[in-house]
Order: structure tokens, then sequence, then C-alpha cells
């Protein structure tokens, strides 16, 4: 793009994550406000916490959003992209409220949001926009001038999204036993999520059996499996599955999961298996417990040999992806037409989510959608 380096009308770009603990001492407090308003028992929630526990009750996820900000604004700088980029989560600190702030005292105005999930969902997206409501109202109650606030559209058929997974994949099974390396299943894995809030996932005239979710994931796994057999000359099986299932067992969740799947795969006589986990931007907890510390125990028992493919965490490709985003969007913004970026089959995904996209069960004001109360 010719005009790659403007950002106006933007004037910063806030990261919005997840949050996670960065100490034993966290954990409880952290898990109880993922859960506010639930009633969790406390000794539920020590229960839950395990995970953390393990790995010293520290969440990876901020180091690497952390690596994240680096990388972008390395990025930024390297292309005299003059946009600051400021950080925010939502269930820990920077907490979102407080950045969002700090970035108001710091004069800006118009803000753009990269929340760190690239898919369309109501956990993925909508959440996000509720939570950016919420601290706009928050801001408007204590008399400051309000920013208006765009969030990126959803990157996951992004190249710059796309090839660093397809080279993780590629490494995965070049680690493998060379005799069992052309006959190793591709399990693609994503967060499992209730059967209800996956066929409302997207805008409302698409839904359909697993809504824009499982639609986006599968075309992603597509394009890498695709991309494998045409670098490897082997046309591995695969399958889209699923982890991290934390739902009430009554409820119908998305399946099958991950260590079931391995079972199964093991009964059938493949002889490995790469995980792959398209879902997720980062080795946050559910990738570092659920598949490296779980799935890689059950293959374990199984004697089924396996491997872990790379998320994109920090990759300069993926930051190279968002600046790509942040140009496109500016110039759409300006009224400039443009070509955006994406492969597969379902096209780029739209810029402004639309009125009823990824319903909540109980409404709540979202921002940055056509339904925002903050336009």
């Amino acid at each position: 793009m010719s005009h790659a380096l403007d950002a106006s009308p933007y004037d910063a770009l806030l990261l919005l994550s997840f949050g996670g603990p960065e100490g034993p001492d966290d954990v409880v407090p952290f898990l109880e406000n993922v859960t506010r308003g639930r009633g969790i028992p406390k000794e539920r929630l020590k229960e839950v916490g395990r995970h953390y526990f393990l790995f010293g009750g520290v969440s990876p996820i901020n180091a690497q959003n952390r690596a994240l900000l680096d990388a972008l604004r390395k990025d930024f700088a390297d292309h005299g992209l003059g946009l600051p980029v400021y950080w925010g989560n939502r269930n820990w600190a920077p907490y979102l409220t407080d950045t969002l702030r700090e970035m108001v005292l710091d004069g800006h105005r118009r803000i753009l949001v990269l929340a760190t999930s690239a898919y369309a969902s109501y956990s993925g997206c909508r959440q996000y926009r509720e939570n950016l409501a919420g601290a706009l109202a928050a801001l408007e109650a204590e008399g400051l001038e309000l920013p208006r606030v765009d969030k990126l559209r959803h990157y996951f058929n992004h190249p710059g999204f796309v090839e660093p997974m397809t080279e993780g994949v590629l490494a995965s099974l070049a680690d493998l036993p060379e005799d069992v390396r052309a006959g190793a299943h591709i399990a693609f894995t994503t967060h499992s999520i209730p059967d209800t809030a996956a066929d409302t996932s997207g805008p409302v005239e698409g839904h359909g059996d697993g809504g824009a979710y499982v639609r986006q994931h599968l075309d992603v796994a597509r394009l890498i499996a695709d991309a494998v057999r045409e670098r490897t000359g082997v046309d591995h099986p695969w399958r889209l599955v699923y982890q991290s299932r934390s739902g009430a067992p009554h409820i119908p969740w998305l399946e099958p999961d991950i260590c079931d799947h391995l079972e199964e795969l093991h009964g059938a006589g493949v002889p490995a298996v790469v995980m792959a986990p398209i879902g997720f931007v980062s080795d946050h907890m559910e990738v570092l417990y659920d598949l490296d510390t779980e799935a890689t125990a059950k293959a374990g028992e199984l004697e089924l040999p396996v491997r872990r493919s790379a998320t994109v965490g920090a990759d300069p490709r993926f930051a190279a992806a968002i600046r790509d985003l942040v140009a496109e969007r500016s110039a759409t913004e300006r009224g400039r037409q443009v070509t955006p970026c994406a492969l597969g089959t379902l096209g780029p995904s739209h810029d402004l989510c639309p009125v009823g996209c990824c319903p909540a069960r109980a409404p709540k004001p979202a921002a940055a959608g056509a339904d925002s109360p903050y336009a």
C-alpha cells in the first residue's frame, strides 16, 4: 500500500488481552475476576487454579504480550509508522480501564484495538467489546472525554497469522521419528465452546451448525494442511478438535476433545500425531497445560509419538500483519479503496461487527460495533 505508513485518523493502538496471574497469590483473585457474578466459592477456584499452581502460579500470557508489544513497536518503528502501542487486559493488570484512562489522559481520541483472539465468537470478540463498553462507561462517569474506539477485523486468515503456524506444523513433522513421519495425523486444536455459542457466532445471516467459529477454524486448518502437502508431497490426514472445556457436563460443547481424539487415533493404528493449536495466538496456560502437559501425558500412556507445533506469538510476520491491518483500516476510514489481505475461501471479515453478531445470553452494551452506544 502506498499509504501503509499513515495511520490517520487513528492516534494509538491498544493491545487488548485476557490477562493472567503472575504469582501464586494472584491465582484466586484472577479467577475471581474471570468468574465474577457466577457465585463460585473460593475453595472451588483454588481447585480450578491447580493448573496455574503447577507452574508457580504464573501464566505465560503476560510475558508473551510484552514480547508482542516489543515486536509491534519495533515493526512500527522500522516502517515509520508513528503509532504508540498500549496494553490492557480484561482480567488482570494492566487492567483495560486503567490503560484506556491513561490513553485518554495522554491525549488520544481515535483508538484502534487489537484483541488477542483471531476468530469470531462471543468470548473471542463480543465479550472484548463488552469490556470496552464497560471501560468507556467508567471513564464517562469520571467526567473524561471519551475517545472513539474501533476494533481491528478478525485476522485468522491473514498470511501473517497462517504462515508461522504452517511452518510450526512442518517443523513438528520434521521432528517426528522418520519411520512414523509420513503417516502422522494433524490434530488442529482450538478452545471448545458451548454448541449454542458456536452456532450463533458471526453475523446473524451466517448462522448454521458451528457458526463462523467452526467455519473459520476449518478454513485455516485446510490452508495449513494444503500448504504442508504442497511443501512435503505428503497428504497428512487431519481433523479439527477441541480442548479446554470448562462448562457444566450437561451442556453440549464442541467435540471431540483432544485427549479422546488421541485415543481414537491410537485405536485406529495412527503412528504419530502433530497437535497444532490454531485457535490460540500464543502459548498461554491452555496450551501449556492442556496440550503440553495433559494431552502429551495421554499420548505417553498410549505410546503414541506426538509433537505440538508453535503458535504465532510475537513472530515478526504476525507483527507485520498487524501493521498491514492498521494501514488497511486507517485507509478505509479515510475513504480510500483498499483490497484486504485474506487467504482461504471466506474472504476478509467485516470491519464493524453487525447488530446481533455473536450474541450474549444476557444482552450488554458493546463498543466498536454497529450497536455501540459510543459510536
